[in-house]
């Protein structure tokens, strides 16, 4: 993973300043802050960049609708680079835009600096790409999916609960017959 150009295109100039900052404090990462479309679009079209960071909350054109242009635009450098989405909310339209353009991630705000900074190494490490270039679908593959199995009632106990029962739990008893 050494020497990946991370672009960064937020909402706001103080987020992405303190995005620059916490990407750029991993040595093999190159950050570039766009202030807008034009810009990141003029840069892809010289020079090769490994991934891109977009806000969906910015002001101007919806970061779907500029990852579907890059997608399809055939004279930028690299144009299957891996997305990671920034928002405050995800709705229901807005998950199917993003798989439709081929957003591989999509993390909440407001969120730790770092966990993007995890999330980036974690995708330029492993190098996935989510949907194919002239495919026509830009979605997860979701051929070989494993089923869901029916979630149970009872919440499981997990070993980070600080919860400690102190007494029997009255679901088990009231379900065994009486003698």
């Amino acid at each position: 993973m050494t020497g990946k150009t991370v672009a960064i295109l937020a909402g706001n100039p103080a987020l992405s300043a303190l995005l620059t900052m916490v990407l750029a404090g991993d040595t093999r990462l190159r950050v570039r802050p766009f202030e807008g479309e034009r810009e990141l679009v003029s840069y892809m079209g010289i020079a090769p960049l490994d991934m891109l960071v977009i806000d969906f909350d910015r002001e101007d054109r919806p970061a779907y609708e500029i990852v579907e242009a890059i997608r399809l635009n055939p004279s930028l450098v690299s144009r299957d680079l891996p997305v990671i989405g920034l928002t405050r909310a995800i709705t229901p339209p807005m998950r199917e835009q993003t798989i439709s353009a081929g957003i591989d991630e999509v993390l909440v705000k407001p969120m730790s600096p770092r966990h993007l900074l995890q999330r980036v190494q974690a995708r330029l490490l492993h190098r996935s790409v989510v949907g194919l270039l002239g495919s026509g679908y830009r979605g997860p593959e979701r051929r070989d999916r494993v089923p869901f199995r029916q979630p149970d009632i009872r919440p499981a106990r997990r070993s980070t609960d600080n919860v400690v029962p102190l007494f029997p739990d009255r679901r088990q008893r009231e379900a065994e017959p009486l003698h």
